[in-house]
């Protein structure tokens, strides 16, 4: 077993604890990382499975919090944007993907943190703007939630109300994300360890989710996600 192989089951791990902890981060924690290690297409294709996983583990506990009419226009959206993001990802070159991979993943992490508002993200407009943008930015870099974080502050969703619906979308648009790429080209082993890490983290993030206030724990997430967006950034423009 190589180190690649632990290293990704290691960022799946912490992505998927957070995950479970926040409602988002796996893909803004490990989406980099793994695009770093299996290059930027393959990456994307694994953290979008794990996110996937993720999410539906999360969905078991909670799915009684969800909000279906409230999710219908972000997710009609962003199913229409999905092949678009996939398109996309295929034609670039792996420089190009990686240095905006990086870019969208430190714009949005410094738009979540600053908490930006917007008129364009109320309302059912708001909805389909950021499920569209999202359902493009989660098939082409991995990273739909944040798109989706604006406009649940935009929305003036709690927390608690954010976070089932959060895992509710992930489920459905790694879902089609996946459909429209394909799952990743892994040895059956890496396969059987990273699947193992997430099913950990999923533990993890629930033991942990009555010991750590969300704030902080959302707060963490998306340091940790600009580290890697930076990373990933600047590896992309070194390779330009």
């Amino acid at each position: 077993m190589t180190g690649d192989v632990l290293l990704m089951a290691g960022v799946l791990l912490l992505g998927a604890s957070v995950q479970r902890l926040a409602g988002i981060g796996l893909a803004l924690v490990a989406g980099p990382a793994l695009a770093l290690v299996l290059g930027p297409a393959e990456g994307v294709r694994l953290s979008n499975c794990a996110a996937g996983a993720i999410s539906l583990f999360g969905l078991a506990t909670v799915w009684r919090q969800v909000r279906p009419r409230a999710m219908v226009p972000l997710l009609a959206a962003a199913v229409c944007t999905v092949p678009l993001g996939a398109w996309t990802a295929v034609q670039l070159p792996e420089p190009v993907l990686l240095t905006g991979m990086g870019a969208m993943v430190c714009g949005a992490v410094v738009l979540v943190m600053a908490g930006a508002r917007a008129d364009a993200l109320r309302g059912t407009g708001g909805a389909v703007t950021a499920g569209a943008v999202s359902g493009f930015m989660n098939s082409s870099a991995g990273i739909g939630g944040p798109a989706v974080s604006l406009y649940a502050v935009n929305a003036g969703w709690t927390v608690r109300e954010f976070v089932p619906n959060a895992l509710f979308y992930g489920v459905v648009i790694n879902i089609f994300s996946v459909a429209a790429k394909g799952p990743p080209d892994l040895a059956a082993d890496a396969w059987l360890l990273c699947a193992a890490a997430v099913a950990a983290g999923a533990l993890v993030g629930r033991a942990l989710g009555d010991r750590v206030p969300e704030t902080p724990a959302r707060r963490l997430v998306l340091v940790l996600g600009l580290a890697g967006g930076a990373a990933t950034l600047t590896k992309g423009l070194l390779g330009l």
